[in-house]
């Protein structure tokens, strides 16, 4: 039975390439599994007289074509937060911050086309030989990777890194010790009081997360512009406009940037600038946006430290082709931002922020940070696979503090001059 369940879904796979290139419905889809089952031998066709069979086979097989296939199983599994395609026969899995070769696979490289092609359809994104990689979202906020060959020697290559539907609230990232009361609080006076925020890490931390918990904090009076590579930021407050940049077309032309999208962005009477991710000369256009009053702007930076972040910023800028010294830009980063919230995922697997760091002063010709809050390891025990460590709390009050204040009283000097 299963045998044959796995030749009607090649023939339709093989036959109807029209399931692919339209929005196929489930009752076409029937239609088709329909004509492929009265095509068999009689004595094969004896196994579907009973339409209860003939259903859960309709059911099994437009899952497969509608859905994920193989990867469903993974993305509905929730301790499991990313999956690694690497060619048809080999998916890995990070599964508690630990990664392991899982037992799923395809059973060929056509039944993993297959869902790539179905992933990509609805983003009206294209991927081929042409366009042999692109970035995408799925409908549950997913993101996901795909390269193909010749790029990638190993067959098609998918990367998912899923959205995580328990945490909702920055409350379940302090419930999970990612950070802890006292820096939620004051991440959510921060954003309040529309402070500048850079959120640095290496890949897969957590740094979007993070953002995304913040975002809940922006009052709803405010008037949201969001741009990234592929839409992933969800925000409740209605007044929102989120900006998707345009990759090139099939000539090479057509091509909408980051850059161009944020600087759009500046005539579209903003309260909030949400860049997904700064990796480029739009980091200027960014700092001088804050700079001429564009607060509450946040940002992410891939960098392994807080300086790595600032010192990142500074490389963009360089590479802009705007012939500024750098104590000048430096000056610009400090007047700019406020502070940065850097993530790392530790030995355990555990993701936790790391640094909430103030940009404090311009001093000797070099940007000046202090860090407000940060974590300390105090044992690392690689065969229990645990990390014990605490965070400290700076004795020293923000330039910023009486901003804090406005929208939560207890962010005082006497906040950071009590032990955490």
């Amino acid at each position: 039975m299963e045998e044959l369940s796995k030749r009607i879904q090649h023939r339709l796979i093989t036959d109807y390439d029209i399931l692919f290139q339209e929005n196929i419905n489930k009752e076409k889809i029937r239609h088709y599994i329909d004509k492929v089952v009265e095509s068999l031998p009689n004595r094969e066709k004896e196994f579907f007289r009973d339409s209860k069979i003939r259903d859960e086979l309709a059911s099994t097989i437009m899952n497969n074509i509608i859905g994920l296939g193989p990867l469903k199983s993974l993305i509905d599994d929730p301790e499991i937060t990313e999956i690694m395609v690497n060619g048809h026969d080999k998916i890995y899995i990070e599964r508690k911050g630990k990664m392991e070769l899982s037992s799923v696979k395809f059973d060929n490289q056509k039944d993993l086309m297959s869902v790539i092609h179905k992933m990509v359809a609805v983003t009206k994104r294209r991927v081929d030989e042409s366009n042999p990689y692109v970035d995408l979202s799925l409908a549950d906020g997913s993101r996901v990777n795909i390269i193909l060959p010749p790029l990638s020697l190993t067959g098609p290559a998918i990367t998912i890194r899923k959205f995580l539907k328990e945490i909702k609230t920055i409350e379940d990232l302090v419930s999970r010790r990612t950070l802890t009361k006292d820096m939620a609080d004051f991440l959510v006076a921060a954003v309040k009081a529309k402070l500048n925020i850079i959120f640095s890490g290496a890949t897969g931390t957590g740094k979007t997360t993070t953002l995304n918990m913040l975002l809940n904090y922006i009052p709803i009076v405010e008037r949201i512009i969001t741009i990234e590579d592929t839409a992933e930021l969800k925000l409740s407050q209605e007044n929102v406009v989120k900006l998707e940049i345009r990759q090139a077309n099939v000539e090479g032309k057509g091509v909408v940037s980051i850059r161009d999208l944020f600087r759009n962005s500046l005539r579209m009477r903003p309260d909030r600038i949400i860049l997904g991710e700064i990796r480029s000369d739009e980091a200027l256009d960014m700092l001088q946006a804050i700079s001429s009053g564009h607060g509450g702007t946040m940002a992410i930076v891939h960098a392994g430290s807080p300086e790595e972040a600032i010192s990142r910023i500074e490389t963009m800028i360089a590479i802009s082709h705007v012939m500024l010294p750098v104590w000048v830009v430096r000056k610009q980063i400090v007047s700019a931002i406020d502070i940065v919230v850097h993530q790392d995922q530790l030995a355990d697997g555990s993701r936790k922020i790391t640094h909430i760091t103030e940009v404090k002063e311009f001093k000797n010709n070099e940007v000046a940070l202090k860090d407000l809050f940060n974590f300390e390891i105090i044992e690392d025990t690689p065969e229990i696979n645990k990390v014990e460590g605490e965070w400290r709390k700076s004795d020293q009050a923000p330039l910023f503090i009486n901003k804090l204040k406005k929208f939560d009283k207890k962010f005082n000097k006497d906040f950071f001059s009590k032990a955490s």
